[in-house]
C-alpha cells in the first residue's frame, strides 16, 4: 500500500510539471512479448523523476506503471534531462503508448509478428542496386565494364565484369563491400532453422514471380556470379570497378555517361589486385598485401559452395575450388587491400586483414569440422581478439572492416571447449567495451559516430545476439535491445534508419541521398542509411550540403548529427553492406517471434491474416455489414440449424441504425463473434493506386475508436473485439500497421474463395451469379484446399440483386462438412 501511494503521488507530481520540449522515443515497429522493452524520455529542460505509465492505445486506459530511471549523460545529446522507462514486464499483446512527465510516445504494438518479413524487405534495396540488369528500372546499365588498370601486362584489356551491385548512391562497385554483403545474406539464411520465413516472390533476375528459390538466395547468387567474374582465374583478382570520377551528380544508372577515357558511358576501369599501394593519380592508398580481398573471396565462395551444393552442384564445386585457391593466395601475400581514388583522398581505408583470413578458415571449419581448419582459424583469430573499433571506440572510414568478425562466432561454437571458451571471451570483451562506453547514455549507445555508424550498430547487435546464442549469457541483452531500437526509432531524432520503413511509421527516412529520389521521386525502400556522424565529421565532409531547414535542429545539438535531407551524404545515404548486415539479425528476431506465438497464420502481401491455423481443417465464416443487413436473420437461422458459430464485422453506421438493433443483439446473444468494420465505412486507399492513402493516420485511428465506441453500446468491449476487418476489404501495408499498432489483428477473406463478389449486381460488368460463386469456391477447395480459410459472405446486398448468396449458405456449409471441414468462430481463436 505504501508503494502504491508513492507511485500515485509521484505520477501526479510528474504530470503537473509537464513541459513542451520533451519527447518519448520508442521502437516504432514494436516489441516481441518477451523482449527487453525500454522507452527513452529526453527534455531540453530539467525534469524530475517519478513514474511513467503505459496506456492501451484503443481504450486509453493505463495498463502498466513503474518508476523512471534517470540517465546521467543527457548532455551527450544536447539535453538537460533524460530517463529510461523500462516496461519489460508488460508482455500482453496489444497496442500501447507511454506517458511520462506530460510527454506521450508514438503508438506501438507488442506482438510476436513485429519483425515478420523485415529480413526480406531489406532485399528491396539490393534489387534496386543491381548493376548490369536492374529490375527496378527494367533496364540495362554499365554494359561495357570494364577495362583492366594497374596490371603489369594486361592494362587496357577489356573483360566482362558486368553484374553485382552499385555500392551506394554512387555507382562504384567494390569487392570489399560486395563480398561482405553476399556473405551476410547467406549467413542469415544458414543460421535459421525454420527457413519458411524467407519468401520466394521474385525470380533470379529480381523480377516479380517465384522461381522455386528463396529471394535471399537469388540475391546472394547475384553477388556470387559477379564475384566469379572478379576472380576469373587463380591469383587473378579485381577489387574495384570505377573510381571517384563517378561522383558526377545525381543520375539514374542507365544514363551514366561518365567518361573514364573510353568514351562517355563506354566502359569503366577495373582495378587489379596488386598487393601494393594503388592510385591512378595524385592520391595513393596504403595497400600492403592481398589478404583482405583474397580472404573475402575465400570465405564467401566457401559458404556459397556449401549453400548451393544441392541447388547447383557444378557451381558449388567451382566455388569451392576458388575458395581454396583464394585462401592460399591470402596467406601467401598477407596484408590489406584498400580501394583506390583519383579525384580526392577519400577511400575505404581497410587496415585489417587477419579477420578475413580467419573467417575463410572458420567457414571451412564449420563446413568440414576439420582439425586442420580449426587450427588455421584459431591462429589468425588470436591475432585480433577484439574488433578494433569496438576496443578503441574510433576508426577511419571502413578502417576496421568487416565491422563484425563472424569467424569468432564459428570458433565460439566449436565443440572444442577450450577454443570455444577463448572465442566466447573475445566476443564478450568487445561487447563489454561497448557497454562501458555506453554508461550514462540514455540510449545505451557506445558506438563511435564515424561515417556509417549504423553499420556499427548492426554489427554490435549481431554480435550480441550470437554471443547470447552460444553462451546463454544475458549481460548484454539490454544493450542489444537499445541498439536495435536505436535503428528503429528510439534515438534522439525519433526516426527509423531504414528508408520508408515501417509503412505508416511516425518518422522514417523519406529524403535519402539517392538519385532515385532526385530523378524519379522514389525511395530506396529497405536501405539502411549511414546514420548519425560526429558534428566535426559532418562539417568537414558534408558541411553546407543541406537542401532545406534542419527539421531535427533541436536534436542536433549533441555529439552527433543526423539529417533526413537529400543533400546529406554523410548521414543519410543508404549502403548495401549495412543493409545486408541486418538480414541475420532481423531474421533471428522473426524466428524468436515465431517461437513466442501460439497461433500460426498466413498473411497476404499487405499484412492481413487470410488463413488461421492453415494445417487444421477449420473454416471461419465471416459476415461484413454496413447499412444493408437484410440477410442477417436468414444467416442466424442457418448458423443455428447447422450448430456453428460465425463472425460478424459491423460498421458504426450499421451499429447506429435502429432497424438493426434487435438483430445485432440476437447475434451477440447467440454467441457469435462481433468486431469492427470501420465507423463510417471509409475507403482507406485509392482503387487506382493502392499505395496512396485517402485518410490520414489520425483519421484512421479516430475511425477505429468511434467504431469501438459503437460496439461498446452493445456491451462488446475492445478486448472482446480485437479482430478487425477493414472496410471494402481493401487496405495497404500502411493501413495494417496503423491498425495493428492500436492493438487489433487485421483479417481478410482468403484470396481465391470468390464469395466476396456476392455484392455484384446484374448491371455490373463483373457480375457473378451465386451458382458461379459456389462453383468457383468448390473448385478452389479441390485445387488448393480451405484449411484455415476465411470465407466472407455479405449479409446485405443491393435490392437489385435477387440471387443472394446468403440464401444458399446452408448448402455451402453442408457440402464443406461432407468434405471433412469444421467451422469455427473467431471467439475460438486467441
Amino acid at each position: 500500500m505504501k508503494r502504491l501511494v508513492l507511485l500515485l503521488f509521484a505520477f501526479a507530481l510528474s504530470a503537473a510539471t509537464a513541459m513542451a520540449d520533451q519527447w518519448i522515443r520508442v521502437n516504432q515497429l514494436g516489441y516481441l512479448p518477451a523482449d527487453k522493452k525500454v522507452a527513452v524520455f529526453i527534455s531540453t529542460e530539467e525534469s524530475i523523476g517519478g513514474v511513467f505509465s503505459v496506456y492501451d492505445a484503443s481504450t486509453k486506459k493505463p495498463v502498466y506503471t513503474s518508476f523512471a530511471s534517470r540517465a546521467e549523460d543527457a548532455a551527450k545529446w544536447g539535453m538537460k534531462s533524460a530517463f529510461r522507462l523500462d516496461f519489460s514486464n508488460l508482455s500482453k499483446k496489444g497496442g500501447y503508448y507511454v506517458v511520462f512527465n506530460g510527454a506521450k510516445s508514438e503508438v506501438f504494438k507488442i506482438s510476436p509478428d513485429v519483425y515478420e518479413g523485415l529480413a526480406d524487405y531489406l532485399l528491396e534495396y539490393l534489387r534496386q542496386q543491381r548493376c548490369g540488369y536492374n529490375p527496378y528500372n527494367d533496364t540495362l546499365c554499365h554494359q561495357h565494364d570494364g577495362y583492366i588498370v594497374d596490371h603489369p601486362t594486361r592494362s587496357g584489356e577489356r573483360i566482362d565484369v558486368t553484374g553485382g551491385w552499385h555500392d551506394a548512391t554512387d555507382y562504384l562497385q567494390y569487392l570489399t563491400t560486395s563480398a561482405t554483403t553476399t556473405y551476410h545474406l547467406m549467413f542469415a539464411y544458414m543460421q535459421q532453422k525454420d527457413k519458411s520465413m524467407f519468401k520466394d516472390l521474385y525470380d533470379a533476375m529480381g523480377r516479380k514471380g517465384a522461381n522455386g528459390i528463396p529471394d535471399i538466395l537469388d540475391e546472394a547468387r547475384w553477388g556470387l556470379d559477379w564475384m566469379m567474374k572478379m576472380n576469373p582465374e587463380d591469383r587473378v583478382m579485381f577489387n574495384q570497378i570505377a573510381d571517384d570520377r563517378d561522383h558526377a551528380g545525381f543520375r539514374v544508372p542507365y544514363r551514366d555517361s561518365v567518361d573514364y577515357g573510353w568514351g562517355p558511358g563506354m566502359g569503366r576501369p577495373v582495378y587489379f589486385v596488386t598487393g601494393k599501394p594503388q592510385g591512378l593519380g595524385k592520391w595513393i592508398n596504403r595497400t600492403t598485401g592481398v589478404s583482405s580481398t583474397a580472404g573475402k573471396f575465400s570465405s564467401t565462395f566457401a559458404l556459397g559452395a556449401r549453400l548451393f551444393e544441392k541447388i547447383d552442384p557444378q557451381f558449388a564445386r567451382t566455388m569451392m575450388v576458388k575458395a581454396m585457391q583464394a585462401y592460399d593466395f591470402a596467406v601467401e601475400e598477407p596484408g590489406n587491400t584498400q580501394t583506390a581514388c583519383l579525384v580526392s583522398p577519400y577511400f575505404y581505408e581497410e587496415d585489417s586483414y587477419v579477420d578475413d583470413i580467419e573467417l575463410a578458415a572458420a567457414t571451412m571449419y564449420d563446413a568440414y569440422k576439420s582439425d586442420e581448419w580449426l587450427k588455421r582459424a584459431d591462429y589468425w583469430g588470436e591475432l585480433e581478439p577484439v574488433s578494433p573499433w569496438m576496443e578503441l571506440g574510433r576508426g577511419r572510414h571502413y578502417q576496421f572492416y568487416p565491422f563484425i568478425n563472424l569467424g569468432h562466432y564459428y570458433l565460439a561454437s566449436s565443440p572444442d571447449s577450450i577454443v570455444a571458451a577463448k572465442y566466447q571471451a573475445f566476443m564478450k570483451q568487445g561487447l563489454t567495451d561497448l557497454k562501458e562506453r555506453a554508461a550514462g547514455d540514455p540510449f545505451m549507445n557506445g558506438i563511435p559516430y564515424i561515417w556509417c555508424s549504423n553499420n556499427l550498430a548492426s554489427a554490435a547487435i549481431t554480435q550480441a545476439r550470437l554471443y547470447n546464442q552460444v553462451t546463454g549469457d544475458t549481460s548484454f541483452v539490454e544493450m542489444e535491445a537499445a541498439l536495435r531500437d536505436w535503428l528503429l526509432g528510439c534515438n534522439p531524432w525519433g526516426t527509423t534508419m531504414i528508408v520508408g520503413y515501417p509503412a505508416g511509421g511516425s518518422d522514417v527516412p523519406l529524403w535519402p541521398h539517392s538519385s532515385y529520389t532526385v530523378v524519379s521521386g522514389d525511395l530506396t525502400y529497405g536501405g539502411l542509411v549511414d546514420g548519425p556522424v560526429y558534428r566535426t565529421v559532418f562539417e568537414e565532409r558534408a558541411g553546407g550540403s543541406l537542401t532545406k531547414d534542419d527539421e531535427y535542429a533541436v536534436f542536433n545539438a549533441g555529439i552527433a548529427v543526423y539529417h533526413d535531407d537529400i543533400g546529406d551524404y554523410a548521414s543519410n545515404e543508404p549502403t548495401m553492406d549495412g543493409t545486408a548486415g541486418l538480414a541475420y539479425y532481423f531474421a533471428t528476431m522473426e524466428s524468436l517471434g515465431m517461437e513466442q506465438s501460439s497461433l500460426e497464420v498466413e498473411k497476404d502481401n499487405y499484412g492481413a491474416i487470410v488463413r488461421i491455423e492453415p494445417e487444421k481443417k477449420n473454416i471461419y465464416l465471416v459476415f461484413t455489414a454496413d447499412s444493408m443487413f437484410q440477410g442477417g436473420e436468414k444467416i442466424l437461422k442457418t448458423l443455428k440449424k447447422e450448430r456453428i458459430k460465425g463472425s460478424f464485422f459491423l460498421t458504426g453506421n450499421c451499429l447506429r441504425m435502429d432497424e438493426h438493433r434487435n438483430l445485432i443483439n440476437d447475434i451477440i446473444k447467440a454467441g457469435h463473434y462481433v468486431g469492427g468494420h470501420s465507423n463510417g465505412h471509409l475507403l482507406y486507399c485509392a482503387w487506382e493506386n493502392r499505395d496512396s492513402m485517402l485518410v490520414s493516420r489520425d483519421e484512421l485511428v479516430n475511425d477505429l475508436r468511434q467504431n469501438a465506441r459503437e460496439l461498446e453500446h452493445f456491451d462488446v468491449t475492445v478486448d472482446e473485439s480485437r479482430w478487425y476487418l477493414p472496410p471494402y476489404e481493401y487496405y495497404n501495408q500502411e493501413c495494417v500497421n496503423i491498425i495493428e499498432n492500436m492493438g487489433y489483428k487485421v483479417l481478410n477473406y482468403t484470396p481465391g474463395t470468390a464469395t466476396p463478389a456476392d455484392y455484384t449486381t446484374p448491371s455490373m460488368k463483373n457480375y457473378q451469379s451465386s451458382q458461379k460463386l459456389i462453383d468457383r469456391l468448390y473448385t478452389y477447395e479441390k485445387a488448393v484446399g480451405l484449411k484455415g480459410a476465411v470465407i466472407l459472405i455479405h449479409p446485405g446486398v443491393d435490392e437489385s440483386r435477387t440471387d443472394r448468396l446468403y440464401n444458399r449458405l446452408g448448402e455451402i456449409i453442408q457440402y464443406l462438412k461432407r468434405r471433412g471441414y469444421s467451422f469455427k468462430s473467431l471467439k475460438d481463436v486467441e
